[in-house]
């Protein structure tokens, strides 16, 4: 318990080897929180400190944890590509608002193989002329891949940007069948 009589969010975390580089996943009670991508020390350990500051109570190492463990697989399944959509319990606490809502129309509206516009998406939760906000949104997705703001394009054909890096986005793109693999 908290200073305030409330128990803390526990927070387990976890890294996780992956085709495109080591995964950090976080997960409380509720389910999967975070995703992080690049997950070195240096960056494991800023998402732990946004972590514990957003959550409260130190996140805990714990690769073994039962909220871990269906994350892990579905995960892991994506990449060797036998799964097209996850199905998870998502904790949805470290973004809200308007970031909230895009992030729920991009996980439920937009399936694996297929992209949308950042304009189109706009449209879909009622803010035409918001490829921009959108845009800010995708940047802030704590679930990267989970919520797949990799599928997320430019209208005019451009890749578009990508917290992950674009290369990140490129091969998961190329994955979904979306982009050819690279020749090299």
């Amino acid at each position: 318990m908290d200073s305030h009589g409330q128990d803390e969010q526990r927070v387990v975390w976890a890294v996780v080897g992956t085709e495109i580089g080591p995964l950090m996943l976080a997960a409380t009670r509720d389910g999967l929180v975070n995703v992080v991508f690049h997950a070195s020390d240096a960056v494991r350990d800023r998402a732990l400190e946004r972590l514990a500051a957003r959550l409260g109570g130190k996140p805990v190492e714990d690769p073994d944890s039962p909220l871990l463990a269906e994350p892990i697989r579905q995960l892991r399944a994506y990449f060797a590509g036998e799964r097209h959509a996850f199905d998870l319990s998502l904790d949805w606490s470290l973004i809200s608002g308007f970031n909230r809502q895009v992030l729920r129309a991009l996980a439920s509206g937009v399936p694996y193989g297929t992209v949308v516009g950042y304009g189109d998406l706009a449209g879909r939760v009622g803010q035409p002329g918001g490829a921009q906000a959108v845009g800010a949104a995708m940047g802030a997705n704590p679930l990267p891949v989970v919520v797949p703001c990799h599928r997320v394009v430019e209208s005019g054909g451009g890749i578009g940007g990508f917290g992950g890096g674009l290369e990140t986005k490129r091969k998961l793109l190329a994955l979904e069948g979306v982009l050819p693999e690279p020749l090299f």
